[in-house]
């Protein structure tokens, strides 16, 4: 860690490249720079949280359907 940001290294990477408009971008900026972080970290990160919860609602419904929840 670096000034209390974790920079997100992975193995077997990819590349990803993306067209965002200037104020998306700008505001992706304030976002990262308000966290200490580079566009590409937060957004990455970002990403893997949004992932994250997906795959948590996911699991959660699928073990209410096991039990029967509704």
């Amino acid at each position: 860690m670096r000034n209390g940001a974790a920079t997100l290294v992975s193995m077997g990477t990819s590349v990803l490249s993306l067209r965002v408009d200037r104020e998306l971008l700008d505001r992706l900026r304030s976002h990262a720079a308000k966290r200490g972080m580079s566009v590409q970290d937060y957004v990455v990160q970002t990403l893997i949280r949004n992932d994250f919860d997906e795959r948590f609602r996911s699991a959660v419904e699928e073990t209410d359907r096991f039990y029967g929840v509704t």
